[in-house]
Protein backbone atom coordinates (compact mmCIF):
# COMPACT_ATOMS: atom_id res chain seq x y z
CA UNK A 1 0.00 0.00 0.00
CA UNK A 2 1.25 3.41 -0.50
CA UNK A 3 2.54 5.50 1.70
CA UNK A 4 -0.21 7.99 1.88
CA UNK A 5 -2.73 5.64 3.05
CA UNK A 6 -0.46 3.56 5.36
CA UNK A 7 -0.43 4.65 9.62
CA UNK A 8 2.51 3.03 11.01
CA UNK A 9 1.64 1.01 13.30
CA UNK A 10 -0.56 -1.27 11.19
CA UNK A 11 2.36 -0.50 8.52
CA UNK A 12 5.37 -1.84 10.73
CA UNK A 13 3.13 -5.34 11.16
CA UNK A 14 3.64 -5.28 6.75
CA UNK A 15 7.22 -5.01 6.64
CA UNK A 16 9.57 -7.35 4.71
CA UNK A 17 11.40 -7.75 8.29
CA UNK A 18 8.67 -8.44 10.22
CA UNK A 19 7.57 -10.82 8.07
CA UNK A 20 10.36 -12.56 8.30
CA UNK A 21 10.36 -12.18 11.88
CA UNK A 22 7.24 -14.51 11.96
CA UNK A 23 9.35 -16.92 9.88
CA UNK A 24 11.68 -17.00 12.40
CA UNK A 25 9.40 -17.35 15.45
CA UNK A 26 7.62 -20.16 14.06
CA UNK A 27 11.17 -21.98 13.24
CA UNK A 28 12.63 -21.44 16.59
CA UNK A 29 9.30 -22.84 17.93
CA UNK A 30 9.87 -26.14 16.13
CA UNK A 31 12.95 -26.46 16.79
CA UNK A 32 12.33 -25.86 20.61
CA UNK A 33 10.13 -29.10 20.37
CA UNK A 34 11.90 -31.08 18.94
CA UNK A 35 14.01 -34.18 20.03
CA UNK A 36 17.27 -34.03 18.11
CA UNK A 37 18.75 -30.39 18.85
CA UNK A 38 20.69 -30.05 21.97
CA UNK A 39 20.69 -27.45 24.49
CA UNK A 40 23.82 -25.63 22.39
CA UNK A 41 22.01 -26.18 19.39
CA UNK A 42 19.00 -24.28 20.90
CA UNK A 43 21.16 -21.68 22.03
CA UNK A 44 22.59 -20.99 18.95
CA UNK A 45 19.12 -21.46 17.16
CA UNK A 46 17.66 -18.51 19.43
CA UNK A 47 20.51 -16.65 18.84
CA UNK A 48 20.08 -16.70 14.77
CA UNK A 49 19.80 -13.64 12.89
CA UNK A 50 18.99 -12.49 9.75
CA UNK A 51 18.63 -9.76 7.59
CA UNK A 52 16.43 -8.96 4.89
CA UNK A 53 19.02 -7.59 2.33
CA UNK A 54 20.85 -11.05 2.89
CA UNK A 55 17.90 -12.96 2.07
CA UNK A 56 17.22 -10.98 -0.67
CA UNK A 57 20.70 -12.10 -2.26
CA UNK A 58 20.31 -15.63 -1.28
CA UNK A 59 16.71 -15.75 -2.97
CA UNK A 60 18.67 -14.64 -6.17
CA UNK A 61 19.72 -17.70 -5.73
CA UNK A 62 17.33 -20.13 -4.58
CA UNK A 63 14.32 -18.46 -6.49
CA UNK A 64 12.71 -19.36 -3.85
CA UNK A 65 12.46 -16.68 -0.53
CA UNK A 66 11.64 -19.30 2.30
CA UNK A 67 14.55 -21.67 1.09
CA UNK A 68 16.60 -18.19 1.12
CA UNK A 69 15.12 -17.19 4.65
CA UNK A 70 16.38 -20.69 6.10
CA UNK A 71 19.90 -20.99 4.52
CA UNK A 72 20.63 -17.25 6.12
CA UNK A 73 18.74 -17.92 9.29
CA UNK A 74 20.93 -21.59 9.42
CA UNK A 75 24.19 -19.89 8.89
CA UNK A 76 23.74 -17.76 11.93
CA UNK A 77 22.89 -20.45 14.01
CA UNK A 78 25.87 -22.22 14.18
CA UNK A 79 26.15 -26.03 14.11
CA UNK A 80 23.03 -26.33 15.52
CA UNK A 81 21.35 -24.55 12.16
CA UNK A 82 21.06 -27.56 10.50
CA UNK A 83 17.82 -28.55 12.70
CA UNK A 84 16.49 -25.26 11.46
CA UNK A 85 13.31 -26.60 9.73
CA UNK A 86 14.01 -30.20 9.79
CA UNK A 87 10.65 -31.99 8.91
CA UNK A 88 8.84 -29.09 7.37
CA UNK A 89 8.02 -27.47 4.44
CA UNK A 90 7.62 -23.99 3.26
CA UNK A 91 3.97 -23.83 4.04
CA UNK A 92 4.18 -25.10 7.44
CA UNK A 93 6.26 -21.35 8.24
CA UNK A 94 4.46 -19.66 5.53
CA UNK A 95 0.87 -20.20 6.79
CA UNK A 96 1.29 -20.52 10.74
CA UNK A 97 3.65 -17.08 10.38
CA UNK A 98 0.46 -15.51 8.73
CA UNK A 99 -1.58 -16.33 11.44
CA UNK A 100 0.74 -14.17 13.83
CA UNK A 101 0.58 -11.59 11.31
CA UNK A 102 -2.85 -11.69 10.87
CA UNK A 103 -3.51 -11.92 14.61
CA UNK A 104 -1.05 -8.75 15.46
CA UNK A 105 -3.03 -6.40 12.18
CA UNK A 106 -6.68 -7.90 13.30
CA UNK A 107 -5.72 -6.47 17.22
CA UNK A 108 -5.24 -3.03 15.66
CA UNK A 109 -8.17 -2.93 13.09
CA UNK A 110 -10.41 -4.15 16.49
CA UNK A 111 -9.21 -1.54 18.51
CA UNK A 112 -9.82 0.81 16.26
CA UNK A 113 -13.76 -0.23 15.29
CA UNK A 114 -14.15 -0.24 19.06
CA UNK A 115 -13.20 3.59 19.32
CA UNK A 116 -15.15 4.47 16.87
CA UNK A 117 -18.63 2.65 18.20
CA UNK A 118 -17.55 4.70 21.24
CA UNK A 119 -16.84 7.87 19.52
CA UNK A 120 -20.20 7.45 17.54
CA UNK A 121 -21.96 6.13 20.40
CA UNK A 122 -20.82 10.08 22.32
CA UNK A 123 -22.17 12.00 19.78
CA UNK A 124 -25.18 10.24 19.25
CA UNK A 125 -26.04 11.13 22.92
CA UNK A 126 -25.25 14.30 22.62
CA UNK A 127 -27.53 14.59 19.69
CA UNK A 128 -30.21 12.70 21.09
CA UNK A 129 -32.82 15.72 21.29
CA UNK A 130 -31.38 17.71 17.94
CA UNK A 131 -34.26 17.64 15.55
CA UNK A 132 -34.11 16.88 11.70
CA UNK A 133 -35.48 15.74 8.79
CA UNK A 134 -35.68 12.35 8.10
CA UNK A 135 -35.10 11.44 4.38
CA UNK A 136 -36.17 8.45 2.09
CA UNK A 137 -35.01 8.00 -1.35
CA UNK A 138 -33.55 11.65 -0.77
CA UNK A 139 -36.72 13.13 -0.16
CA UNK A 140 -37.81 14.68 3.22
CA UNK A 141 -40.31 12.30 4.64
CA UNK A 142 -40.53 12.91 8.69
CA UNK A 143 -38.34 14.30 11.27
CA UNK A 144 -36.29 12.38 13.48
CA UNK A 145 -33.21 13.49 15.18
CA UNK A 146 -29.76 13.25 14.71
CA UNK A 147 -28.74 11.28 17.52
CA UNK A 148 -31.20 8.13 16.34
CA UNK A 149 -29.75 8.71 12.92
CA UNK A 150 -25.82 8.32 14.59
CA UNK A 151 -26.92 5.60 17.11
CA UNK A 152 -28.16 3.48 14.05
CA UNK A 153 -24.30 4.00 12.80
CA UNK A 154 -23.30 3.26 16.10
CA UNK A 155 -25.03 -0.13 16.00
CA UNK A 156 -23.49 -0.83 12.50
CA UNK A 157 -19.97 -0.31 13.54
CA UNK A 158 -20.42 -2.51 16.65
CA UNK A 159 -21.70 -5.41 14.46
CA UNK A 160 -18.48 -5.06 12.17
CA UNK A 161 -16.58 -5.07 15.04
CA UNK A 162 -17.98 -8.54 16.08
CA UNK A 163 -17.77 -9.46 12.51
CA UNK A 164 -13.77 -8.40 12.47
CA UNK A 165 -13.28 -10.50 15.98
CA UNK A 166 -15.20 -13.34 14.87
CA UNK A 167 -13.11 -13.25 11.75
CA UNK A 168 -9.46 -12.73 13.23
CA UNK A 169 -10.47 -15.28 15.72
CA UNK A 170 -11.39 -18.26 13.21
CA UNK A 171 -7.84 -17.61 11.39
CA UNK A 172 -5.45 -17.73 14.32
CA UNK A 173 -4.63 -21.18 13.61
CA UNK A 174 -1.21 -22.92 11.90
CA UNK A 175 -0.45 -26.44 10.70
CA UNK A 176 2.84 -28.04 10.78
CA UNK A 177 1.86 -31.59 8.72
CA UNK A 178 4.53 -31.43 6.48
CA UNK A 179 4.09 -32.18 2.57
CA UNK A 180 0.54 -33.20 1.55
CA UNK A 181 -0.29 -32.65 4.96
CA UNK A 182 0.15 -36.37 6.42
CA UNK A 183 2.66 -35.73 9.28
CA UNK A 184 4.74 -38.14 7.68
CA UNK A 185 7.97 -35.83 8.87
CA UNK A 186 6.41 -34.43 11.69
CA UNK A 187 3.49 -35.72 14.46
CA UNK A 188 0.08 -34.23 15.61
CA UNK A 189 1.47 -33.92 19.01
CA UNK A 190 4.77 -31.89 17.97
CA UNK A 191 2.33 -29.62 16.04
CA UNK A 192 0.37 -28.95 19.02
CA UNK A 193 3.58 -28.06 21.20
CA UNK A 194 4.63 -25.97 18.74
CA UNK A 195 1.15 -23.91 18.00
CA UNK A 196 1.00 -23.82 22.13
CA UNK A 197 4.05 -21.74 22.29
CA UNK A 198 2.83 -19.48 19.62
CA UNK A 199 -0.67 -19.11 21.33
CA UNK A 200 -2.26 -20.63 18.20
CA UNK A 201 -4.93 -23.50 17.18
CA UNK A 202 -4.06 -26.47 14.78
CA UNK A 203 -5.98 -26.49 11.70
CA UNK A 204 -8.22 -29.35 11.94
CA UNK A 205 -7.27 -30.44 8.30
CA UNK A 206 -4.15 -28.76 6.87
CA UNK A 207 -3.56 -30.37 3.60
CA UNK A 208 0.11 -28.75 3.44
CA UNK A 209 -1.87 -25.20 3.24
CA UNK A 210 -4.55 -23.82 6.07
CA UNK A 211 -7.57 -23.42 4.09
CA UNK A 212 -8.25 -20.38 2.39
CA UNK A 213 -11.75 -20.06 3.39
CA UNK A 214 -10.39 -18.78 6.81
CA UNK A 215 -8.69 -15.76 5.03
CA UNK A 216 -11.91 -14.92 2.72
CA UNK A 217 -13.99 -15.04 5.87
CA UNK A 218 -11.48 -12.08 7.01
CA UNK A 219 -11.42 -10.26 4.10
CA UNK A 220 -15.28 -10.46 3.96
CA UNK A 221 -15.65 -8.90 7.61
CA UNK A 222 -13.00 -6.58 6.58
CA UNK A 223 -15.50 -5.55 3.32
CA UNK A 224 -18.29 -5.02 5.21
CA UNK A 225 -16.60 -3.02 8.09
CA UNK A 226 -15.60 -0.79 4.83
CA UNK A 227 -19.07 -0.49 3.31
CA UNK A 228 -20.20 0.62 7.19
CA UNK A 229 -17.62 3.46 6.92
CA UNK A 230 -18.88 3.97 3.61
CA UNK A 231 -22.58 4.30 4.41
CA UNK A 232 -21.53 6.88 7.09
CA UNK A 233 -19.54 8.94 4.89
CA UNK A 234 -21.99 8.95 1.61
CA UNK A 235 -24.62 10.37 4.78
CA UNK A 236 -21.78 12.83 5.97
CA UNK A 237 -21.65 13.84 2.18
CA UNK A 238 -25.39 14.25 1.26
CA UNK A 239 -25.62 16.45 4.24
CA UNK A 240 -22.79 18.48 3.56
CA UNK A 241 -24.87 19.82 0.22
CA UNK A 242 -24.91 23.14 -0.01
CA UNK A 243 -28.71 23.33 -0.16
CA UNK A 244 -28.72 20.82 2.91
CA UNK A 245 -25.75 22.11 4.98
CA UNK A 246 -26.87 20.32 7.75
CA UNK A 247 -23.67 18.84 8.95
CA UNK A 248 -20.09 19.52 7.58
CA UNK A 249 -16.47 17.96 8.17
CA UNK A 250 -13.63 18.89 10.07
CA UNK A 251 -11.95 21.99 7.96
CA UNK A 252 -9.16 22.65 9.29
CA UNK A 253 -6.82 26.32 9.45
CA UNK A 254 -4.77 26.52 6.32
CA UNK A 255 -6.83 23.96 4.58
CA UNK A 256 -7.64 24.36 0.81
CA UNK A 257 -10.97 23.18 -0.81
CA UNK A 258 -10.24 23.43 -4.36
CA UNK A 259 -7.56 25.12 -5.73
CA UNK A 260 -9.32 27.59 -8.11
CA UNK A 261 -12.32 28.76 -5.98
CA UNK A 262 -11.65 29.66 -2.34
CA UNK A 263 -14.83 29.32 -1.02
CA UNK A 264 -14.99 25.06 -1.47
CA UNK A 265 -15.00 23.50 1.75
CA UNK A 266 -15.22 19.76 0.27
CA UNK A 267 -16.15 16.63 1.93
CA UNK A 268 -12.72 14.77 1.01
CA UNK A 269 -12.31 12.83 4.27
CA UNK A 270 -16.06 10.75 3.39
CA UNK A 271 -15.30 10.83 -0.12
CA UNK A 272 -11.92 8.77 0.16
CA UNK A 273 -13.44 6.70 2.88
CA UNK A 274 -16.25 5.93 0.21
CA UNK A 275 -13.52 5.14 -2.44
CA UNK A 276 -11.36 3.56 0.09
CA UNK A 277 -14.44 0.56 0.66
CA UNK A 278 -14.38 0.37 -3.10
CA UNK A 279 -10.84 -1.62 -2.74
CA UNK A 280 -11.87 -3.60 -0.01
CA UNK A 281 -14.69 -4.79 -1.47
CA UNK A 282 -12.61 -6.02 -4.92
CA UNK A 283 -9.91 -7.52 -1.73
CA UNK A 284 -12.70 -9.85 -0.78
CA UNK A 285 -13.42 -11.10 -4.19
CA UNK A 286 -10.27 -11.56 -4.68
CA UNK A 287 -10.21 -13.70 -1.11
CA UNK A 288 -13.03 -15.76 -2.25
CA UNK A 289 -11.05 -16.82 -5.72
CA UNK A 290 -8.01 -18.11 -3.63
CA UNK A 291 -10.48 -20.37 -2.05
CA UNK A 292 -10.26 -23.10 -4.48
CA UNK A 293 -6.85 -24.57 -4.70
CA UNK A 294 -5.42 -27.33 -6.59
CA UNK A 295 -5.68 -31.23 -5.05
CA UNK A 296 -3.15 -30.73 -1.76
CA UNK A 297 -2.31 -27.53 -2.37
CA UNK A 298 -0.62 -24.86 -4.97
CA UNK A 299 0.59 -21.43 -4.63
CA UNK A 300 -1.86 -19.57 -6.58
CA UNK A 301 -3.07 -17.60 -3.60
CA UNK A 302 0.34 -16.76 -2.59
CA UNK A 303 0.38 -13.43 -5.15
CA UNK A 304 -3.06 -12.62 -4.09
CA UNK A 305 -2.22 -12.59 -0.50
CA UNK A 306 0.65 -10.79 -0.99
CA UNK A 307 -0.98 -8.03 -2.11
CA UNK A 308 -4.72 -7.80 -0.58
CA UNK A 309 -3.74 -8.93 3.02
CA UNK A 310 -1.12 -5.87 3.92
CA UNK A 311 -3.60 -3.36 1.57
CA UNK A 312 -6.93 -4.52 3.19
CA UNK A 313 -5.93 -4.47 6.73
CA UNK A 314 -3.77 -1.18 5.96
CA UNK A 315 -6.53 0.22 4.14
CA UNK A 316 -8.91 -0.48 6.56
CA UNK A 317 -6.89 0.81 9.18
CA UNK A 318 -6.54 4.33 7.37
CA UNK A 319 -10.19 3.87 6.88
CA UNK A 320 -10.91 3.95 10.55
CA UNK A 321 -9.13 6.75 11.60
CA UNK A 322 -10.63 9.27 8.76
CA UNK A 323 -14.21 8.17 10.26
CA UNK A 324 -12.90 8.78 13.62
CA UNK A 325 -11.81 11.91 12.14
CA UNK A 326 -14.75 13.13 10.80
CA UNK A 327 -17.20 11.70 14.09
CA UNK A 328 -15.56 13.78 16.50
CA UNK A 329 -14.80 16.88 14.99
CA UNK A 330 -18.00 17.58 12.44
CA UNK A 331 -19.89 20.45 12.68
CA UNK A 332 -23.62 19.57 13.23
CA UNK A 333 -26.24 22.77 12.17
CA UNK A 334 -29.17 22.70 14.32
CA UNK A 335 -30.21 25.48 12.82
CA UNK A 336 -30.47 24.20 9.08
CA UNK A 337 -32.02 21.45 10.18
CA UNK A 338 -34.60 23.08 11.78
CA UNK A 339 -34.91 25.43 8.55
CA UNK A 340 -34.82 22.51 6.31
CA UNK A 341 -38.17 21.19 8.43
CA UNK A 342 -39.96 23.79 7.00
CA UNK A 343 -38.80 22.96 3.15
CA UNK A 344 -41.80 21.38 2.21
CA UNK A 345 -43.98 24.00 4.54
CA UNK A 346 -45.85 21.38 6.74
CA UNK A 347 -46.23 18.63 3.89
CA UNK A 348 -44.08 16.26 6.58
CA UNK A 349 -46.78 15.88 9.09
CA UNK A 350 -49.02 13.85 6.27
CA UNK A 351 -49.12 10.54 7.94
CA UNK A 352 -49.94 12.78 11.18
CA UNK A 353 -52.84 14.25 9.46
CA UNK A 354 -54.02 11.25 7.48
CA UNK A 355 -53.95 9.15 10.99
CA UNK A 356 -56.49 12.20 12.31
CA UNK A 357 -58.50 12.11 9.70
CA UNK A 358 -59.08 8.33 9.81
CA UNK A 359 -59.98 8.83 13.38
CA UNK A 360 -62.42 11.69 12.86
CA UNK A 361 -64.27 9.03 11.40
CA UNK A 362 -63.36 9.55 7.37
CA UNK A 363 -62.72 5.97 5.44
CA UNK A 364 -58.83 5.85 4.57
CA UNK A 365 -58.69 6.03 0.94
CA UNK A 366 -60.89 9.50 1.48
CA UNK A 367 -58.43 10.61 4.07
CA UNK A 368 -55.22 9.62 1.61
CA UNK A 369 -56.74 11.43 -1.14
CA UNK A 370 -57.39 14.74 1.07
CA UNK A 371 -54.44 14.84 2.75
CA UNK A 372 -52.10 14.24 -0.84
CA UNK A 373 -54.05 16.85 -2.34
CA UNK A 374 -53.46 19.28 0.14
CA UNK A 375 -49.76 18.63 1.08
CA UNK A 376 -48.63 18.28 -2.39
CA UNK A 377 -50.21 21.82 -3.09
CA UNK A 378 -48.22 22.98 -0.05
CA UNK A 379 -45.69 21.93 -1.28
CA UNK A 380 -46.06 23.40 -4.67
CA UNK A 381 -47.62 26.81 -4.12
CA UNK A 382 -45.37 27.56 -0.68
CA UNK A 383 -48.74 27.80 1.44
CA UNK A 384 -49.05 26.58 4.78
CA UNK A 385 -50.39 23.01 4.90
CA UNK A 386 -51.42 23.74 8.22
CA UNK A 387 -53.88 26.33 6.87
CA UNK A 388 -54.74 24.41 4.14
CA UNK A 389 -55.81 21.45 6.44
CA UNK A 390 -57.31 23.91 8.43
CA UNK A 391 -59.80 24.48 5.68
CA UNK A 392 -60.80 21.36 4.93
CA UNK A 393 -60.97 20.10 7.90
CA UNK A 394 -61.61 22.18 11.01
CA UNK A 395 -62.77 19.52 12.94
CA UNK A 396 -58.84 18.27 13.94
CA UNK A 397 -56.56 19.13 17.01
CA UNK A 398 -54.25 20.92 14.62
CA UNK A 399 -51.66 21.84 17.25
CA UNK A 400 -51.02 17.75 18.33
CA UNK A 401 -50.91 17.11 14.42
CA UNK A 402 -47.86 19.26 13.74
CA UNK A 403 -46.27 18.97 17.56
CA UNK A 404 -42.68 17.54 16.37
CA UNK A 405 -42.31 15.96 19.83
CA UNK A 406 -44.88 13.31 18.29
CA UNK A 407 -41.83 12.30 16.37
CA UNK A 408 -38.75 12.49 19.33
CA UNK A 409 -40.72 10.62 22.28
CA UNK A 410 -39.21 7.74 22.16
CA UNK A 411 -35.79 9.24 20.99
CA UNK A 412 -34.07 8.96 24.04
CA UNK A 413 -35.20 5.11 24.31
CA UNK A 414 -33.84 4.04 21.23
CA UNK A 415 -30.18 6.28 21.85
CA UNK A 416 -30.60 4.30 25.32
CA UNK A 417 -30.03 1.29 23.86
CA UNK A 418 -26.56 2.14 22.99
CA UNK A 419 -25.18 1.26 26.92
CA UNK A 420 -25.55 -2.48 25.73
CA UNK A 421 -22.75 -1.60 23.53
CA UNK A 422 -20.53 0.99 24.50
Amino acid sequence: MIDRYTRPEMGAVWTDAARMEFWRQVEVAAAEEMEGPTPEDLEGIRAATFTVEAVGEREKVTDHDMAAFVDVLSASAGPGGRWIHFGLTSSDVLDTALALQLRTAGALLVRGQRELVAALAERAREHVDTLMVGRTHGIQAEPTTFGIKLAGFAFEAHRGLVRLERAFDQVAVGGLSGAVGTYAATSPEFERRVLDRLGLRAEDVSTQVVPRDRHAEVLQAISLAGAGLERFATEIRHLQRTEVREVEEPFRAGQKGSSAMPHKRNPIVSERITGIARLLRGYEQAAVEDVALWHERDISHSSVERVILPDATILLDYAQSLALRVVRGMTVREDRMLANLEATHGALYSQRALLALVESGRTRDDAYRIVQEHAQRAWDTGTPFRELLAEVAPELDLDAIFDPRAFTRYASEIVRRLDEIA
